[in-house]
């Protein structure tokens, strides 16, 4: 077994749009590995668990509510959206992570699942929520909450927040929250 760990970066400052940006390449990449069969898939999933729950975690307590109120084109409908969009994710992350084996065509189908949401949410928050911020929010106030976002972030991958239990956790939340629909569609 190859034992690889995953670099998944420390940022302590920046613009909060450059810094969630720079994570959305780094899910692209991780994806792109937990396709690549010469990759030690395992580790790979486990460091994406932990990036894109610190992340999507992070960028709602701090991110959204402040960019809700600052930038005009980003209102309720993009955040609520972003949120459901997470929770899809998390969802389709949580059937990858409770799969066993990472070589069966089970896990080959669940990881494209995962992609094709994160993708999507990807493409749609960066035009729909990030590009508006970028010209609505002062700088100042996105230097400001690029610093919150990265402690927050890093501090939630220092406590495992990628944990199965913990995954499961958030996805359930998001069923009794309603954001999911609890027939997993």
């Amino acid at each position: 077994m190859i034992s690889t760990t995953v670099d998944l970066g420390r940022p302590t400052s920046g613009d909060v749009i450059d810094l969630i940006v720079d994570d959305h390449r780094l899910f692209e990449q991780l994806l792109r590995q937990l396709r690549d069969a010469t990759q030690d898939r395992d580790t790979v999933r486990k460091a994406f668990a932990d990036v894109l729950i610190a992340h999507g975690e992070a960028e709602e307590e701090l991110v959204y509510p402040i960019l809700r109120r600052k930038a005009e084109d980003v209102g309720e409908h993009e955040v609520e959206h972003g949120e459901e969009e997470h929770a899809e994710g998390n969802e389709a992350l949580l059937a990858v992570l409770e799969l066993k084996g990472t070589t069966s065509q089970a896990f080959a189908d669940a990881v494209e699942e995962l992609s094709n949401l994160v993708t999507h949410h990807i493409a749609e928050e960066e035009l729909t929520i990030l590009a508006p911020a970028r010209t609505e929010v002062a700088e100042r106030v996105r230097r400001d909450l690029g610093e919150k976002w990265a402690a927050r972030r890093n501090e939630l991958i220092d406590q495992n927040c990628g944990a199965i239990s913990n995954v499961r956790r958030i996805v359930e939340q998001a069923k009794k929250a309603g954001v999911l629909d609890e027939s997993g569609e």
